[in-house]
């Protein structure tokens, strides 16, 4: 929402401000100027990014439109499936959850936590970490800085959008300078025409320009921070599971390493104590 907010914004004062030196809006309407603009942004686009890359891209356009990110639910559920999980080790032992752990859709605890278990990229995390607890006797280091290393593959995966739109927007004013010179070509055959005529069309060749720039640093640049900030979020949120996790191999309780996970949840998305006291008694009942 805040998304549409902002390009109506961006689009509404500009138009507004042209409007109020008495502009002439049709010499705004240039649909070829858009079409060169465009159509050379969407092809350099194309050409940069592979076919896994588009996709990547297109999944987190469709984040950044919904507007769905992280908020205090979604931290609340691995909260509480970290400490179901835990209690139920420390009641019937590790092997106790080798089958949740092995078919997820199965099991009694994952579903019970929606979000978070239709986040695939979070539950491969979660279960092959506790997987790799059952299988090894790997130290709480170790386990960090192996954890460290899939977050770090992942963050770069995940920024890898917000790298490809960048380029894109850097190569706007560019493309726009193209469409203004194609624009004085056609001017320069007109060469013959009164000045009214000719005032006209060096107006429409410019356009160009101020299309490219207005696109570049009203809307691209802006839409490539934000897919910058959803991989930030993201890596927050496994980082958050990170901890929780090293916390309880090293042999914390597990209403202690949830609270080391609690406290690394970005404030504005963090549950009180007295919330996760009060989720956690539900569980134990």
């Amino acid at each position: 929402m805040t998304f549409v907010i902002g390009a109506i914004v961006v689009i509404g004062c500009v138009l507004a401000g042209y409007a109020m030196e008495k502009g002439n809006f049709s010499v705004l309407i240039q649909p070829a100027e858009l079409v060169i603009i465009g159509g050379a942004a969407l092809g350099g686009f194309i050409i940069q990014a592979p076919a896994k890359i588009i996709k990547l891209v297109l999944a987190d356009l469709k984040k950044l439109f919904s507007g769905k990110t992280y908020g205090k639910a979604d931290y609340l559920e691995i909260l509480m499936l970290m400490s179901e999980i835990f209690f139920k080790i420390r009641r019937e032992g590790l092997i106790s959850i080798e089958e949740d752990v092995e078919k997820p859709d199965k099991s009694k605890i994952f579903p019970k936590y929606p979000k978070l278990f239709h986040n695939h990229h979070a539950m491969y995390f979660i279960t092959d970490t506790l997987r790799t607890i059952m299988s090894t006797t790997i130290s709480h280091h170790d386990l960090e800085s192996l954890l460290d290393a899939e977050m770090d593959s992942h963050h770069d995966e995940a920024t890898t959008p917000s790298r490809v739109v960048a380029n894109v927007a850097d190569a706007l004013p560019g493309l726009g300078i193209v469409a203004a010179v194609l624009g004085v070509v056609i001017t320069m055959g007109k060469i013959d025409e009164p000045p009214s005529v000719l005032g006209h069309h060096v107006g429409a060749a410019l356009v160009g320009t101020f299309l490219g720039v207005l696109l570049c640093y009203g809307y691209v640049g802006p839409i490539s921070k934000a897919l910058e900030a959803l991989a930030h979020e993201d890596h927050q949120y496994y980082g958050v599971l990170k901890i929780i996790l090293v916390a309880f191999v090293r042999g914390d309780a597990p209403q202690v390493a949830v609270e080391f996970g609690r406290r690394v949840i970005p404030g504005s998305q963090r549950p009180t104590f007295q919330e996760v006291e009060a989720a956690m008694a539900k569980i134990k009942k």
